[in-house]
């Protein structure tokens, strides 16, 4: 009878310790998915765009293209930047109001 309530005190211990790292990792997760939101949300209204994830996925392609007219213009290709510019003003102008 004594080593039941050992093994049942253990089991308990245990548990609390299982439930207080759950409880931590849950809050940092959310506190990390809120932070994310918050910075998502800022950088849209101050862009004009929607939060949607295709817009933030057009954001990222315009960027990108924009980031390939710098590297063009830097290798002194001169034609090649301003396609890749084009391409990428044509982009960000589809999300930015």
């Amino acid at each position: 009878m004594h080593v039941e309530g050992f093994f049942e005190w253990l089991g308990q211990a245990l548990g609390a310790v299982i439930r207080f790292i759950v409880d931590g990792l849950s809050g940092l997760f959310n506190l990390l998915a809120n932070a994310g939101g918050n910075f998502i949300d800022g950088l849209a209204r101050t862009l004009g765009m929607d939060t949607s994830l295709v817009s933030i996925l057009a954001l990222i392609v315009g960027l990108l293209l924009l980031y390939s007219a710098i590297r063009a213009f830097m290798r002194a290709s001169i034609i090649a930047g301003i396609i890749w510019l084009i391409l990428g003003l044509w982009v960000m102008s589809w999300i930015i109001h």
